[in-house]
């Protein structure tokens, strides 16, 4: 509602509450006042009007004004929002794309984490190696503590950094140098006795050490826990002094060495001589032992015999042709028996005591003297070969022995505890091995024997057929 209504209704109001009042008037002045009333309402109305219609004017441009503004606002804000939304689109395609990039980094970040951890784990392992193998290298006991850095990333309470890594490459290729260095130097070192002694120490790369002290030759082993040299409890053989001791001096290119970092060297401590091994072999051993000394008493017996009857027969044989020419068969004797000892000389003077027989009887007396000269020569051959067969035999028989005791320790105690079973398997093997032992030289004697005695019978046929026919060809000729 306008103004001008407000007012119009507030006239009516006005007159309709003063009516009562002014119609005791005049009604004619009341209807010049109702004119002019009416009038001067008009006019105001107008007046009124036209203000109203000049504010509505007012309004309207106001108001279209506004609208223009707004309308323009709203383009200006549609626009900002296209631009928000093109803004917004952009950083949902940039999020997108930062979104995979994050993807392909968590991806490239695990596998480089994979890389890193593997890298770690391959330097960890290898720190382990490198302090392992510095701290069984017998020359660390000469030198100074080059594992503290090794430790701690070895125990992984340190993460290795690039100067760790350059140490470690600096302590492997220290360690590559030190392999083949050979040196010799002045050091503490614990004797044979005990004792902590200052010796002349060769060292020969990581693998062997040895020393020389007060006239005393040997091998060295390395403690690891304590970082020292101990010698062995057991020197090595003279030819091994004897090589150790030119190599110190210069004298020699060539030393003896363990490349297996001293399991030959504890090999060597722990290996037992036959003298060393023969008890463990039980009671049978004793009865091989006696064969073999049987054996050698025979085969001594049976050289100086063979020995001592040795004789140029040819020399003989050419004496006798010569004799024999000149019809000298008492000369002939006399060569013969200048030779009592020799049984081709004693065969041939038999012959010659039946040079005046018919040819078969000669034959025949040589035959039987060959047949008298045989058993002494082939004396203890036979006991010899069958000594030569129960040395084995008796082997055997202790193996079989050993194994029983081995089988009745397994069936008491089981097969925990290897030490309970190692008396009867050495009793096994070590008769077995001296049974062997035994009977192979024993056998390879026997052989040896026979063909020497071979060789004399038949030197001593020999020499009598070539008799018989030089005696039987001089009277050949003679009767002629």
């Amino acid at each position: 509602m306008t103004t001008r209504h407000l007012k119009l209704a507030a006239i009516f109001l006005i007159i309709f509450v003063s009516a009562p009042v002014l119609w005791a008037e005049d009604m004619r002045e009341l209807q010049i006042q109702r004119r002019e009333a009416r009038e001067a309402l008009l006019e105001k109305a107008k007046a009124e009007k036209a203000a109203a219609e000049q504010a509505a004017a007012q309004s309207r441009a106001h108001i279209l004004a506004d609208r223009n503004a707004l309308e323009k606002a709203m383009a200006e804000l549609e626009a900002a929002n296209q631009k928000l939304k093109s803004q917004v689109d952009g950083l949902n395609d940039q999020a997108e794309r930062l979104g995979q990039k994050e993807v392909e980094l968590t991806e490239q970040l695990a596998k480089t984490d994979s890389m890193i951890n593997e890298l770690v784990g391959v330097i960890r392992v290898n720190a382990k190696d490198l302090d392992a193998l510095i701290k069984q290298n017998l020359q660390t006991a000469m030198a100074d503590d080059v594992r503290s850095f090794l430790e701690p990333i070895a125990a992984e309470s340190k993460f290795p950094g690039m100067a760790d890594v350059r140490a470690m490459a600096d302590a492997w290729f220290g360690q590559i140098n030190a392999s083949a260095e050979v040196t010799i130097r002045k050091a503490e070192m614990i004797d044979r006795q005990g004792r902590e002694v200052e010796a002349d120490i060769l060292l020969i790369g990581p693998f062997t050490a040895a020393y020389r002290v007060d006239g005393e030759t040997g091998f060295c082993s390395y403690g690891s826990a304590g970082a020292q040299l101990y010698a062995l409890s057991r020197l090595p053989p003279g030819r091994m002094q004897r090589q150790i001791t030119h190599y110190m001096d210069g004298e020699s290119d060539a030393v003896p060495m363990d490349v297996s970092r001293g399991g030959a060297l504890r090999q060597l401590t722990h290996e037992l001589s036959l003298w060393e091994q023969i008890p463990k072999g039980g009671p049978i051993v004793w009865p091989i032992l006696l064969i073999l000394a049987v054996g050698l008493v025979i085969i001594a017996e049976r050289l100086f015999f063979l020995l001592r009857k040795r004789f140029n027969a040819d020399a003989l044989v050419e004496r006798i042709d010569a004799l024999a020419l000149e019809e000298s068969w008492q000369a002939c004797q006399a060569v013969c028996q200048a030779n009592p000892g020799i049984p081709v000389a004693r065969v041939v003077n038999a012959g010659i005591c039946c040079s005046h027989l018919p040819r078969e009887e000669m034959e025949n007396a040589l035959q039987e003297a060959i047949l008298k000269e045989i058993p002494p020569m082939e004396r203890f051959l036979s006991t010899l070969g069958m000594l030569a067969a129960i040395a084995p035999l008796l082997g055997l028989l202790g193996t079989v022995t050993g194994m029983i005791d081995t089988f009745h320790i397994i069936t008491l105690h089981g097969t925990g505890d290897a030490r309970l079973m190692s008396g009867g398997i050495s009793e096994a093997l070590v008769t077995t091995m001296l049974g062997l032992s035994v009977a192979i030289p024993l056998m390879l004697s026997q052989t040896l024997l026979n063909r020497a005695v071979d060789n004399r019978i038949g030197e001593m046929e020999e020499k009598a057929v070539a008799l018989v026919n030089m005696v039987h060809k001089h009277k050949s000729v003679k009767r002629t």
